[in-house]
């Protein structure tokens, strides 16, 4: 199984075969889970390490897609999210995330939050209409907060801006269609959410992308685009295409104008904030009035297809979690009505119940506990490695049990260089545990980043992470592009050189000087 991605110009490109998606196939060896997977049980207990394994089969699979996956924490969901891709591959899962602001907080979310949100709400949309391109992934995973949170008005629909090479395009309409997803017009682009117009170039960091896009005009043509860096503003390379995702999720729209103006009688309390957004103006903080500015509770899951499938993980958790929002926001609202002269009013809330959570969409449900909630609760059964601090003694023995039943042992290295070291301590040890190939009974090692391992005796299959060997847990954190190195910057001019400087404009580059100040000496630029 490979699944197929994009590369820097929109090729498609296939991803390198999944190591362990064969392993899916053994589902409909456990009763439990095979009966999760054709939609005929709608509670099944699975422990915290077999989850990805279990959610991966659900969607590799079952009939229904998308599948959403809500967790308790954002925490809990970037791990989930993480290990589900090792199984599908990495761009058949997507992770909604939820804001990182307050509520009521004057201060907007960050651009790659919203237009992620924006990106994946907008597949959704296309999906539920039946398009053929839609391009939305198989699971999604969320945590509860950010699929309780309330959607802005229409979000769904707004389309994203797409440029191709050799494309007609009005400079004037692009900037203006830019500026009307939320870009903001700077001198030079450096963050996402900005955008820049020099001449007939138009440079924009769009709110999903790792750099910023170049868009070089020949008269009315795309003539080129280009990926460029921030560090050092020159083109890195070449691109066929480029989409732009919004980059707020509240927009001056008719609707929101219109409604902002009723505000000012309504709620005459904010009658500064309800000026600026009836004059359709954008501002930073914009979004923490949402609530006052939509009449419909609509959450993600509303958006969903009636063919789509809900997994709830650990829902008596998602629950509480559910309840510790609505009182952290109440709290919220108490203090600052004193605060903005608006004492007794009811404001509306950020955050809906969590019995609203499934009330408005067709998707199917099922529920996926840790542990068995009474005597018939279905469950696919598990068990753990020994632990390593134990010693490594009683995790060969376990390892060495395993392969003389004939189990199928997946041991999973975070690389290429540690698939090769594992493969050489476990032959050390006995085992033959080649690297790569087709999985089938014996011990084999490949290069998949899997958290934690688990020993189902029901398909006898067994994965063993790298961290189960080493007792090390990598953190899961969103990568992002490295800076520019200084160092490296300044290699390719010459003396003579014309450069613009940050500040002063067109300058003469005059090489590197050192100069002493105090009794500290540097190297400057001249």
């Amino acid at each position: 199984m490979a699944s197929v991605v994009q590369d820097r110009a929109g090729r498609p490109q296939k991803e390198a075969p999944l190591p362990l998606a064969s392993l899916l196939r053994l589902a409909n060896r456990d009763a439990s889970l095979a009966a999760l997977v054709a939609g005929a049980e709608r509670t099944v207990a699975i422990a915290e390490p077999a989850q990805a394994f279990a959610v991966a089969s659900v969607a590799a699979q079952g009939a229904r897609h998308p599948v959403v996956v809500a967790v308790p924490s954002a925490t809990a969901a970037a791990r989930l999210a993480h290990e589900i891709g090792a199984w599908l591959g990495p761009s058949q899962v997507a992770f909604f995330p939820a804001w990182e602001t307050l509520p009521f907080e004057r201060v907007s979310p960050g651009a790659e939050t919203m237009g992620r949100r924006l990106e994946l709400m907008w597949r959704l949309r296309r999906l539920r209409d039946g398009a053929s391109d839609a391009g939305a992934p198989s699971v999604i995973v969320s945590p509860v907060r950010a699929l309780l949170q309330r959607l802005g008005p229409h979000v769904e629909d707004v389309e994203p801006v797409q440029v191709t090479g050799g494309q007609e395009v009005d400079l004037d309409g692009l900037v203006k269609d830019l500026v009307g997803l939320g870009y903001r017009r700077e001198y030079q682009v450096e963050h996402r959410g900005e955008l820049a117009v020099r001449g007939s170039i138009v440079d924009v960091f769009p709110s999903t992308a790792a750099s910023p896009v170049r868009i070089d005009l020949w008269g009315d043509e795309v003539d080129r685009l280009t990926e460029f860096s921030v560090g050092d503003q020159r083109s890195v390379a070449d691109l066929d295409q480029v989409v732009v995702f919004g980059c707020r999720e509240l927009l001056p729209s008719a609707e929101v104008r219109q409604r902002a103006e009723a505000l000012r009688h309504e709620e005459p309390w904010g009658i500064q904030t309800w000026d600026r957004l009836a004059d359709g103006l954008s501002f930073d903080g914009m979004e923490s009035w949402l609530p006052w500015l939509t009449a419909e509770g609509r959450l993600l899951v509303d958006l969903l297809p009636d063919g789509a499938k809900v997994l709830l993980v650990e829902p008596r958790r998602m629950r509480e979690r559910a309840v510790e929002l609505a009182e952290e926001e109440a709290d919220l609202a108490g203090a600052l009505a004193v605060t903005w002269g608006a004492q007794g009013r009811d404001f509306p809330r950020l955050y809906l119940p969590f019995d609203r959570l499934l009330s408005g969409t067709g998707a199917a449900v099922a529920v996926l506990p840790v542990a068995a909630e009474g005597p018939g609760t279905a469950t696919m059964v598990t068990t753990g490695w020994s632990p390593v601090a134990a010693g490594m003694e009683r995790l060969m023995a376990q390892l060495r049990d395993l392969s003389a039943k004939r189990y199928t042992v997946a041991v999973c290295a975070e690389n290429d260089n540690s698939a090769l070291r594992i493969s050489q301590s476990l032959r050390d040890e006995g085992f033959s545990a080649p690297v790569g190939g087709e999985l089938g009974p014996g011990v084999q090692v490949v290069a998949a980043q899997v958290d934690r391992g688990f020993i189902c005796p029901a398909l006898e299959m067994a994965v063993l992470a790298e961290s189960d060997l080493t007792g090390r847990h990598r953190p899961h954190r969103v990568s992002r592009p490295r800076a520019a190195s200084v160092a490296t910057f300044f290699d390719d001019m010459k003396t003579g050189d014309y450069v613009v400087h940050f500040q002063h404009g067109v300058a003469r580059f005059g090489g590197m000087v050192k100069r002493k100040i105090g009794d500290v000496e540097r190297d400057y630029l001249m």
